[in-house]
């Protein structure tokens, strides 16, 4: 067992409003560093001389190396504090953000990378930990709500920047952004947060447990990464990463739940709350996210939308989110999480079969109107599931218990996202048969066509040709639709999961008890 936390009171007036800044600087420097890269690949590809599937790993290096040590937040936390972790956390990251802008090769890039993902890891779920120590039971909420802000503005943000700062400057300030804010966070967390420090323990290494950690999540996202590029399992490469996730996972579990002094703690699935909080958490979170990688893939490649427009039409996701997460987290204690985050799946699906409707003239506006409704999803999505995650976690094991959810919930993000566009392709394929089986020369529509084409000027060969980029565009809207709808059925199927969690216990006063263990 875990040595108890010593019960610091929650901070006030200015140092609580620093401290809420400065870890929330932290996670936001961390969520827009994941998706700043993804739009400055082909710069980058291009400045190093590679290509733009090798300069993936850019992606994929610092996704395998934050996924291992996620979870480790725990196990690390005990060793070192968790306030000198945070802070070495920030630190590390600043120092390896400005070697990664540094890089004069792919292969010191992804060196870099690595080493950036894994000391980036402890960074969220401790932000959480040390921020709910702050406020008072009573404002835990919003406590919540105030970190969740920034993990919804900083996805939205990170490809509308990296596409400014590629255009604009050179790549390697989409790495040297960091270094301002993270110095100034690692500065005030330091100078608040110093004398509250958790206690230590000088447990033992597992190095067995953590050579199983990294042999199964590296297979596993490496397999999730090439798996489209390959046609997933015709590939033996990628069956051959799947059979070593699949049983080095098995190993994992295993040793993990037979070890004295694990590195992942695994026993917090015997909680109700937990696992049935963390499951709907990340499946949502893999719906979601899915879906928010497919939609601006649909509007570059077959919309006409340059990345800027696509970005400007994501952008108002968050909007809503920061109007209404002030009011989820101070109304929380008051209400019962579940009935929030069962709102919060009803509006996802609305969402989602409002963009099941979309056609290939679908104009700017109808496109964003979704989007924008979004936003009140989100902000009745991370709030109330991480409070019924966490309700009855006692202090010590916080730490552990956010990383490990973290760990699942970030796993899911990259599931969703391989699977969404994966079926948009197969779906697409299907589409795109059914549709040409319809022309012939006896249709109508299609001999009209021709001939209009022709009679513009165009050859019977570009005509053709004309008629399958129309038929193409159709065939990838349709599996899109297909994608949004399903999805949205999804949704609607999770929320009874939701309800096999406990309500929060309340207090005397009617607020909830749900991040006690926080004080």
């Amino acid at each position: 067992m875990s040595s108890p936390a010593p019960l610091y009171p929650p901070l006030d007036g200015r140092a609580r409003a620093l401290g809420t800044l400065a870890l929330s600087a932290a996670v936001f420097m961390n969520v827009l560093d994941t998706s700043i890269a993804n739009v400055s690949l082909p710069a980058i590809s291009g400045d190093l001389g590679v290509s733009t599937t090798q300069g993936t790993w850019v992606i994929t290096s610092f996704a395998v190396a934050n996924a291992i040590s996620v979870p480790l937040t725990g196990w690390l936390s005990q060793r070192f504090g968790q306030v000198r972790l945070f802070v070495m956390s920030v630190a590390l990251f600043v120092l390896t953000s400005w070697l990664c802008g540094l890089a004069t090769n792919m292969p010191l890039l992804i060196g870099f990378r690595i080493f950036q993902g894994f000391v980036a890891g402890p960074m969220i779920p401790l932000s959480q930990a040390l921020l709910l120590s702050s406020y008072p039971r009573a404002l835990a909420g919003l406590a919540m709500a105030m970190w969740s802000m920034t993990t919804l503005i900083a996805p939205v943000m990170g490809p509308l920047l990296g596409g400014w700062i590629t255009d604009n400057m050179t790549w390697p300030w989409i790495f040297y952004i960091n270094q301002p804010i993270g110095i100034l966070s690692v500065f005030i967390t330091w100078s608040i947060f110093k004398n509250r420090e958790s206690p230590r323990r000088q447990l033992p290494i597992d190095a067995i447990g953590l050579s199983l950690l990294v042999i199964w999540v590296s297979a596993m996202q490496i397999m999730l990464d090439i798996g489209k590029e390959h046609d997933w399992f015709e590939s033996p490469l990628v069956i051959g990463c799947a059979v070593v996730a699949i049983v080095g996972l098995a190993f994992f579990l295993i040793w993990e739940l037979t070890d004295k002094h694990p590195v992942v703690d695994l026993t917090l699935f015997r909680i109700r709350n937990f696992w049935a909080g963390t499951l709907s958490i990340s499946v949502g979170y893999g719906l979601f996210f899915g879906n928010v990688v497919l939609l601006p893939l649909w509007l570059q490649q077959y919309m006409g939308y340059t990345a800027t427009q696509a970005g400007m039409a994501m952008a108002p996701v968050g909007l809503l989110a920061l109007v209404v997460s002030p009011f989820v987290g101070k109304t929380i204690g008051n209400v019962d999480p579940r009935k929030y985050a069962t709102f919060a799946f009803l509006v996802f699906a609305l969402v989602l079969w409002m963009r099941s409707l979309f056609n290939t003239q679908a104009d700017f506006g109808t496109i964003m109107i979704p989007t924008l409704i979004q936003g009140i999803a989100m902000a009745f999505f991370f709030i109330p599931l991480m409070t019924l995650t966490l309700t009855g976690i006692p202090p010590e094991r916080i730490p552990a218990a956010s990383g490990l959810s973290n760990f699942v919930r970030i796993t899911a993000g990259a599931v969703g996202t391989s699977l969404s566009t994966t079926f948009w392709e197969r779906r697409a394929t299907l589409h795109h048969v059914q549709l040409t089986e319809a022309l012939h020369s006896g249709n109508n529509a299609f001999n009209n066509t021709l001939q209009g084409l022709q009679a513009n000027g165009f050859s019977h060969e570009q005509a053709l040709a004309q008629v399958e980029k129309l038929l193409s565009q159709q065939a990838f809207m349709l599996a899109a639709n297909d994608i949004f709808y399903a999805s949205g059925i999804l949704f609607l199927m999770l929320i009874p999961l939701v309800w096999l969690a406990s309500p929060p216990k309340t207090n005397s006063l009617g607020t909830s008890d749900a991040a006690a263990g926080a004080h």
